[in-house]
């Protein structure tokens, strides 16, 4: 198949051909508003610090289906150990290879091959079309997704259905369909004792034996039981610090970095208030500071999920699986506007990796859906 054939793959070999390193975008926004202004899509951009973000809307009713991804890709790491230079797209035994391939430059180019042809085809189609992208979703993500959410929502634009773009799928394309994630709640516990002598602990209080009793606690607490959609919530230690680096001198503190992945069953609140009361009991005297990255959101049923079930059953022959699994994503940001948010990518197996690549005859097949997801709702 020659590019000329394969317009999704041709966007996407010059995507991945800019270096657009987080926060850098590149050219890659300017590049997508060029080939989507003459179709009557209205950009409009939104740049915070070192960020840039692009709404591109065509039509002013509702419904309002709204495709979100990202052009920054992640660090190539060493690029000697990549096969081909990770930012010239390079076709090979039948994949595309290169940084962004997958995550998600892939899946911008589905994006807007799939809006050209549906819009040719239905020039006066139902609602409004819009893409919103951002340069920090593999960064901060503060300025990014989660700003221009905020400025739109200032502007009473309401989307009812959001793609992300995110790369979902398991073995082949379509396989699985995000249709949530859990939160994400972290936090920096330091525990306080009495630096001294290890060959006169009566002088000191050693707070690593004193957090021992209340870290098994925490590790053992059953935070919930889950739920159709979500695992129970998981409790991870992350980092674990303590002393000066001399074997002979009690710590005077020690500091606890630890992970909530909670589902719908909890809240940050609630977990929050739960860790407080155990510390409590243990009688410790710590300083704790917390950090929520993102709470868990849920489409469990609506014609977004509908719609992308009877397209992949049509387009590819297969069911796809409902999933919750792995972190976050800038989901987040948009379903608490109440639009059912779904994620629905390429396969996942390379992403962030060296050699990151994508069949290329996934992005054809993923373009199709996309272009029948919008026949479905707007068509």
């Amino acid at each position: 198949m020659t590019e000329q054939d394969a317009p999704t793959l041709a966007l996407a070999r010059e995507l991945i051909s800019r270096r657009s390193v987080t926060p850098d975008d590149a050219g890659c926004q300017p590049l997508l508003t060029e080939r989507l202004e003459p179709l009557g899509f209205l950009a409009e951009r939104y740049r915070y610090g070192d960020v840039d973000n692009l709404w591109l809307r065509r039509g002013e009713g509702q419904p309002l289906f709204v495709f979100a991804g990202h052009t920054d890709v992640v660090p190539p790491g060493p690029e000697d150990q990549w096969q081909t230079p990770p930012f010239e797209p390079t076709d090979r035994d039948g994949y595309l290879y290169g940084r962004g391939a997958a995550d998600m430059k892939g899946s911008v180019a589905a994006f807007v091959c799939a809006v050209e042809r549906f819009v040719a085809a239905n020039p006066d189609h139902q609602g409004s079309i819009a893409l919103l992208l951002t340069s920090d979703e593999e960064g901060p993500a503060q300025d990014g997704t989660k700003r221009v959410v905020e400025a739109l929502t200032e502007k009473g634009i309401q989307p009812d259905w959001c793609l992300v773009g995110e790369p979902s799928s398991t073995n082949q394309v379509g396989d699985t369909i995000k249709n949530g994630r859990r939160g994400s709640l972290s936090a920096t516990l330091t525990i306080k004792g009495t630096q001294g002598h290890v060959a006169y602990p009566q002088f000191a209080d050693n707070p690593v034996h004193r957090a021992a009793p209340a870290l098994t606690d925490l590790v053992n607490t059953e935070w919930d039981t889950g739920n159709t959609y979500f695992p129970p919530t998981s409790f991870q230690i992350t980092n674990l610090r303590a002393g000066e680096g001399a074997n002979n001198v009690v710590p005077g503190s020690v500091e606890v970095a630890f992970n909530f992945r909670y589902s719908t069953e909890t809240s940050a609140d609630a977990l929050k208030e739960r860790v407080a009361l155990l510390l409590e009991r243990h009688r410790l005297d710590y300083d704790i500071e917390w950090h929520l990255s993102g709470t868990p959101f849920l489409t469990d049923e609506g014609n977004l999920i509908d719609a992308a079930t009877e397209v992949i059953r049509d387009r590819v022959g297969i069911s796809p699986h409902l999933s919750t699994a792995g972190g976050t994503s800038d989901g987040r940001f948009i379903a608490p506007t109440g639009a059912q948010v779904v994620e629905l990518g390429p396969v996942n197996a390379t992403i962030h990796k060296v050699n990151e690549c994508v069949k290329t005859e996934d992005l054809e097949a993923l373009s199709g859906i996309y272009e029948g997801i919008l026949e479905k709702l707007l068509g």
